[in-house]
């Protein structure tokens, strides 16, 4: 691909998030769930004629998969690097500051999912563990992370096979900027494989109608335990309604 194509499909892209709908559209898909144009439309608060041009557009643009099931229409973020890219964005979007204080609610600051892996307060401490114990291998700019032999076994305590993981068809482990710490939290498959090991052991659980997550009594006594580290949590609730209001504007 040439740099006029390049420049192209970076102006197309830009211009299917640029609308305000469909950029909520987009965020209440980085939680990985499939979603109805119906569901959709109720999100971005448009008619569903509009949502349906506006879905049309995100999946010519490649930013969206449609998946039909019998006569049900789902829509799903195409790939794990737009949700990586809007996590970014994201941090551009809120204003610079030389000491910056996250405004985004407890509860979705501290867990929520960035599509399939772990993001938040809980997601950044767990990443920099990672590295600081030695189990992950920080990389050169623009490659991926690589794990130590130590870091196999860690993760295979886990239940997780850290050579499986190296043979699908996607990064394997990468720094993926996290919006509301604007530091990293750990993305590829090995993030995914994390997240999915922390839920199936009920260490986290997963709300039905956002990307918050919640740290369970046993899942903070084992995962302070099994990292060895202590958790920061968050300091107080915070509502169903709230999240699902802070979903709507893109949290």
């Amino acid at each position: 691909m040439n740099a006029v194509q390049n420049d192209l499909g970076v102006s197309n892209v830009a211009a299917a998030i640029a609308e305000p709908a469909r950029t909520r559209m987009l965020c209440a898909l980085m939680d990985g769930h499939a979603r109805t144009s119906t569901e959709l439309a109720a999100i971005a608060e448009v008619s569903p004629s509009t949502a349906s041009a506006h879905l049309a557009k995100l999946k010519d643009a490649g930013l969206l998969r449609l998946q039909v099931q019998g006569r049900h229409r789902y829509y799903c973020l195409s790939d794990p690097l737009v949700a990586q890219a809007l996590e970014a964005l994201m941090v551009i979007g809120r204003s610079s500051t030389p000491s910056f204080t996250p405004r985004t609610p407890d509860r979705l600051q501290f867990a929520r999912t960035c599509y399939d892996h772990l993001a938040g307060t809980l997601g950044v401490q767990l990443h920099d563990r990672l590295l600081e114990a030695g189990w992950l291998l920080a990389a050169e700019e623009g490659e991926e992370y690589r794990v130590s032999d130590s870091g196999v076994e860690f993760f295979k305590s886990l239940g997780i096979e850290v050579a499986e993981l190296a043979t699908l068809r996607r990064r394997f482990a990468c720094p993926c900027l996290d919006w509301s710490m604007r530091r990293p939290h750990l993305g590829g498959a090995l993030g995914a494989a994390l997240l999915r090991s922390l839920l199936e052991r009920k260490w986290l659980t997963q709300d039905l109608d956002s990307r918050a997550l919640t740290l369970t009594a046993t899942g903070g006594r084992y995962i302070s335990k099994r990292f060895s580290m202590a958790l920061i949590q968050p300091s107080r609730p915070l509502s169903a309604s709230t999240a699902r209001e802070l979903q709507h504007l893109g949290g």
